[in-house]
């Protein structure tokens, strides 16, 4: 669905209030901005998080977690 938004001369847009009420956007909420080679593209902020989960995800380590970390310590001290 594409509509379209004004841009205020001091550079504001609104986002209509159905698509805040389905985003489940506040007053007053934060929402992020990407420019991309396609234009642009708005998320939410848990949407943002569930993208940077899923990047990172790629490039888990399971030898990385803390846990890991630590059964090294207790093996390299003895213990």
């Amino acid at each position: 669905m594409a509509i379209a938004v004004n841009i205020t001369p001091n550079g504001r847009m609104s986002l209509p209030a159905d698509i805040r009420k389905r985003l489940g956007l506040a007053k007053g909420g934060a929402v992020f901005l990407e420019e991309t080679g396609d234009g642009v593209m708005l998320r939410t902020a848990a949407q943002a998080v569930k993208s940077a989960q899923a990047i990172a995800k790629k490039y888990a380590n399971p030898e990385t977690s803390a846990d890991a970390f630590l059964a090294r310590r207790r093996d390299d001290s003895g213990e």
